[in-house]
């Protein structure tokens, strides 16, 4: 069975940015941001992981990372209790 990640980044040096994304293979899609070939605002920045969460299904992790993305009091909170 295959498993989904709702994930929180966050920048490593420079300006703060934070990141939300969902995937089935973390370590490789975090390879993929810092190589510059993920999401379009993660290019050009090197990211850590501060946060993740494990879901059993495609649409329970799309649902939570829509809500993490529209929630920036709940952003916030992750951000600054896990970096």
């Amino acid at each position: 069975m295959t498993n989904y990640y709702v994930y929180v980044l966050k920048t490593i040096v420079g300006k703060k940015f934070s990141y939300i994304g969902y995937t089935k293979n973390l370590k490789n899609r975090l390879k993929l941001h810092n190589e510059g070939k993920g999401a379009k605002f993660t290019r050009g920045r090197k990211w850590k992981l501060i946060y993740m969460e494990k879901y059993k299904s495609k649409k329970e992790a799309l649902s939570r990372e829509y809500f993490l993305k529209k929630n920036r009091k709940i952003r916030n909170h992750l951000i600054n209790k896990f970096s």
